[in-house]
C-alpha cells in the first residue's frame, strides 16, 4: 500500500518528521510530495526543500520524496497511490484540510486522505515559525531535524 504525504516543507520541521515516521507504519511505502505552489513564496527553492529532506531521511527505503505541481489528486492517481496522509495540529488545520480533503473526493472517488493528529510535543510547530526564528537569530533547535539545522540558518540569515 502506498501513502502519500504532501505539503510545501519550507522547511520540514520535526513535526513533519513525526509524521513521516508514524505514516510508514502504516503503509509500505510513502512518498513524501514537495508541492510547488506558485501561490506561495517559498524561501527554499522545491530541490533545496527536497534535498533538505532527504538529508533528514538518509538510510529510509521505505519513503521517497519528490516534487509535483497542479492537482493532488492528479499526482495521486499517477504514482498509483489510493491514500493521502494529512497531519494536523489544530481545529483551524482540520477546517482546511476536510475542505481539500472533499475535494479531492470529488476529484478522485478511489482516493482517501487518513488525518493524524501531530505529536503534542509538536502542536505549536510550522515552517513559518521555525523560519521567523532562524530569521530573528533564535534558536532552532529541535524544531528541525540536526543534520539540516545548520544549512537553515545559513540560507535565511545570509541574504
Amino acid at each position: 500500500m502506498v501513502f502519500v504525504y504532501p505539503g510545501s516543507f519550507d522547511p520540514i520541521t520535526n513535526g513533519h518528521m513525526d509524521i513521516i515516521f508514524r505514516a510508514v507504519r502504516i503503509c509500505d511505502k510513502l512518498i513524501v510530495a514537495v508541492g510547488s505552489n506558485e501561490s506561495k513564496k517559498p524561501a527554499f527553492s522545491t530541490e533545496e526543500r527536497i534535498e533538505l529532506i532527504r538529508c533528514a531521511l538518509e538510510g529510509r527505503e521505505d519513503v521517497v520524496v519528490t516534487s509535483f505541481s497542479g492537482l493532488l489528486a492528479d499526482f495521486v492517481k499517477r504514482v498509483g497511490a489510493k491514500t493521502v496522509i494529512k497531519g494536523l495540529r489544530a481545529m483551524s488545520d482540520f477546517e482546511y484540510e476536510l475542505q481539500m480533503a472533499h475535494l479531492n473526493k470529488n476529484l478522485e472517488p478511489d482516493m482517501e486522505t487518513l488525518f493524524m493528529m501531530t505529536n503534542v510535543n509538536y502542536s505549536y510547530l510550522s515552517s513559518s515559525a521555525v523560519k521567523e526564528i532562524a530569521k530573528n537569530g533564535g534558536k532552532i533547535d529541535g524544531l528541525v531535524p540536526e543534520c539540516i539545522k545548520d544549512r537553515i540558518i545559513e540560507k535565511l540569515t545570509c541574504k
